[in-house]
Parts: structure tokens; sequence; C-alpha cells
């Protein structure tokens, strides 16, 4: 078997270990992790790969010279300069990688729900009224008296969202403002929250005619209103009033017993289904089951950290 020649050995492990940093230099790398580098299993790993994890071997092969370098092995005094070389590489500063900036991290929010950083890029409340503008985007126009747009906390951590206007919202141009409306207001505060502390919203801006359901042509010229609103209000959870509300936001054609009573989510948000006010006025019974739903949507606040103004009812 054929001697070792620790003079060699460590010339060449020094001409690698130079070219290695080099590498990371260009990159703008001049640290590196303080784990250990992790040995893939031979058997797993692909024979290019073999470096990180070398086969025995009779004789020790010798490395190829690497371009511009000579292959025979260097003076004692050319591995002292190339020992100073890796020196002063160590000893230089850290320097940031030259390139883009990354974006900042989502901070973990309490409950371990990421954080969004993109506030500052979407368009405010106001700016969507204003491309809303006199809207004549489909043929609910003709018949209305006012938009009715939305009301409530521009950041409110709770959004409800409901149908449409009916006949009281489209003379004041406010949701839920009717008989529905004042029963939404004692759902909010038996929550603890109140209605300007929370935000309020409809599928459609405009009153059908004689409160019918929403056509499907009118859903499609104001989701992306709604969508926008979402956005830019950022709730942490989604209270969605009745069943086109539902369908909407979850995508969905189930009837709405199937449907309420468990957290769905929409583009990250967690929507909780229920029936609509003006249902419940109709359904009396039904106000229990809706209770109940309200109750999750309270835990889960509570469990992202959130807490209503009050104390919620028990």
């Amino acid at each position: 078997m054929t001697d070792l020649d620790p003079h060699r050995e460590l010339s060449e492990l020094v001409r690698a270990f130079r070219v290695h940093l080099e590498v990371q230099r260009s990159r703008g790398a001049y640290a590196a992790e303080a784990a250990p580098m992790p040995v893939p299993s031979p058997a797993l790993v692909p024979s290019d790969l073999e470096v990180w994890a070398p086969a025995a071997r009779s004789a020790p092969v010798a490395p190829a010279a690497l371009p511009g370098e000579p292959s025979e092995s260097p003076s004692r005094a050319e591995m002292q300069a190339m020992l100073a070389d890796v020196s002063d590489m160590l000893d230089e500063p850290r320097r940031a990688p030259v390139g883009p900036a990354r974006p900042a991290a989502s901070a973990p929010a309490p409950g371990g729900e990421p954080v969004p950083q993109h506030r500052a890029s979407r368009m405010s409340l106001a700016d969507i009224r204003a491309e809303l503008g006199d809207c004549r985007r489909c043929k609910l126009a003709q018949g209305r008296s006012n938009i009715v747009f939305g009301v409530g906390a521009p950041d409110a951590a709770l959004m409800f969202v409901g149908e449409a206007p009916g006949f009281h919202e489209d003379r004041q141009g406010e949701p839920f403002v009717g008989a529905a409306g004042q029963l939404l207001d004692r759902m909010i505060e038996a929550m603890g929250w109140s209605r300007d502390s929370v935000y309020i919203a409809n599928v459609l801006k405009c009153r059908p005619p004689q409160n019918r359901d929403p056509e499907p042509d009118e859903i499609a010229a104001c989701q992306p209103f709604l969508a926008k609103q979402i956005e830019a209000v950022a709730p942490r959870v989604i209270v969605s009033l009745g069943r086109p509300a539902a369908r909407l936001l979850l995508d969905s054609n189930a009837p709405m017993h199937a449907l309420r009573g468990r957290f769905r989510p929409y583009r990250g948000v967690a929507v909780m289904p229920t029936f609509h006010p003006a249902y419940l006025l109709r359904n009396p019974e039904r106000k229990r089951e809706t209770w109940d739903d309200l109750k999750q949507v309270i835990a889960e606040l509570t469990r992202l950290g959130v807490r209503s103004p009050r104390p919620p009812k028990a």
C-alpha cells in the first residue's frame, strides 16, 4: 500500500479550500452554518455526489490539477503563502450578498398564524370606493337609490359579509340598517364587539328588485370589489351571512345546513358560514344554532390572540 505524503495532502486540502472560499465569496457568502454538514447514505447518493460519502479505496487517487494551477506539489514557501491567503479570506468582514434585498419574513402572530406584510401595498377602502364610482356594471344600477359599499373599522379583525342591500339599506346607503340589521347588531354585541369595531359588507352593492337572490351576472360584477374590500381590511375571521355569501366565498353549491357550523378557508382567512339575520327573523328557532356558530368565531379569535373590546356573553 502506497504511503500518503502529508505535505502533498495538506497542499491539496488548502488548494481545494481556497477554491471553495472563492466560490462562496463570488456568491456573497462569508460565513458558514455552525451545524455540521449532513452526510448522505452512500446507498441513496448518486455517483456524482460520492464526494460527500467517499468509499474506501486501496490507494489514494491524486486529484486533477485545477485550471491554472501546477500539477506538482508546491514548495513549503508556496504552501505558506496559500495558508496566508486563506487566513486573510477568513479575516475579511462579512458583506451582504449582492442582489435585491429579500422581503421581510412574516412575523408569527399569536397562535402561530403569519401576519400579512403587504398592507402598505394594497388598496385602501377609499381607493376601492373611488374605483367603484357611480357603478353601471350591471342592470341593478337602473333601479337603485344608493350604492351600499360597507361600514365599520377599516382594519377590523372580524368581518361580516351579507347578501345584498334591502329597502332601508338602499335608502340610507349603509348595510344592515333595517330589522335584520338590528338583529345583527345584537349578535355582534353578544360577541363582545360593536358595529363600529367590525367591518360589514355585502356581496352586492345595489338592491335587487323585491329583494330577490343575486343573479350570476350581478355577482360577477360585484365580486371583484368585495374581494378587494376583504384584502384591504385583512380580517382574521369572516362570518358569511346566508347562502349567497357562503357560496361565493367558499365556491360551493352545498345547502346552508351543510355549510354552516364549520370553518372553511377563503384566501387564507377562516370563514364561518351561518344563517342570515333576515332568515332568523322568519325562523327564530335557528338562533341557537347561529349562536353556536358565533361562539366558534369567538374561540377562533381568542386562539389567534384577538380580544373583543368587551367580554362576550356566556
